[in-house]
This record gives C-alpha cells, structure tokens and sequence, in this order.
C-alpha cells in the first residue's frame, strides 16, 4: 500500500499548466494526478458545478489556467472529508491570509508530508513552513482527514482484493 504513497506528488503552482485548457483537457490532467490516491476522481460536471458555485473562477474563454487547477485539486481532495460550501469559507479565509500560489504549494507539501507518515513512510509529520496561523492549522485538520480517508479506501481495497482471492 505505502508503495503508491512513496512516489506520490502533487505539482507545485509554478508547474501546473498556464497555457489555457480546455474542460476535458483538465478534468483529464487532474485525474492523472489522483490516479495514485485511487477513489479519488473528478468529473467535468464537477468542475462546472464548483464554478456555479463560486470554489473556481469562472474559466477564461473556455480555458482553465494554473489557479483554476489549483483549486481544482483542492476542491476534489478537500470535498472527501468538508461540505462544499464550508470549502468556500476555508477559501475565502485562505485568501485574505495567503496568495493562492502560496496557499496551493502549501496545501501540497502538507498533503504529501501527512499521507507519508498516515502510510507508515516516515515516523512524524514535519512541521512545514515558517508561519502559524488558524488558517494553516484548519488546512492541516482537513488534509489529516483527507489522509485518513484515502488511507481507509487504501486498505479496504486491500481487503476486498484479499477477499477476491480466497475465493
């Protein structure tokens, strides 16, 4: 199980696409990078309803940039743990304290430090930058949760693979 988590990575904001992508074009490319978490997908009718709902800006000509899929990736881990309209609050909140370039780098390099200790791949969970703030430890409460949640999947389907060859 803790193979997949050995390698996984998020992208950071500067390496994200910023050429303008089109709705399949993103929906594909973001879920590649979930494919190593399992269970977690997303969908065009999604990423049209976060859009109604004010999560991601509305795309530019049809395209979605690098905040656009920023967001993206946040909204479709968060929303495994956090109702959507409390990812709102949590957004708006983030906003006023941290760039989104900022906020997003963060919201990776949390992710993978806490998914790497919940699978057993290091033995603490690293402090990871140099402020404090509630906003940083409300991220980190539901990336935690998002951890546990991918953790459980991981090994319930573990289990049922087991189950699937006994038989």
């Amino acid at each position: 199980m803790a193979d997949s988590m050995k390698q996984f990575s998020l992208p950071r904001y500067d390496q994200l696409p910023d050429m303008g992508l089109y709705l399949e074009q993103t929906v594909k490319y973001a879920n590649q990078l979930f494919a190593p978490l399992e269970y977690v997908e997303i969908t065009g009718s999604m990423v049209r309803n976060y859009v109604k709902m004010g999560l991601i800006e509305n795309p530019v000509k049809k395209q979605y940039y690098a905040q656009h899929i920023a967001y993206i990736t946040a909204v479709t881990l968060l929303k495994q743990v956090v109702p959507l309209d409390q990812i709102l609050t949590l957004f708006r909140r983030q906003k006023q304290v941290y760039s989104v370039p900022v906020a997003y780098d963060y919201f990776c390099m949390e992710l993978e430090n806490v998914l790497r200790y919940r699978f057993g791949l290091k033995d603490t969970i690293d402090d990871i930058g140099e402020t404090s703030s509630i906003e940083k430890e409300m991220l980190r409460s539901a990336i935690t949760a998002v951890s546990h949640t991918i953790f459980l999947n991981a090994c319930l389907s573990r289990l049922a693979d087991e189950d699937s060859e006994s038989e």
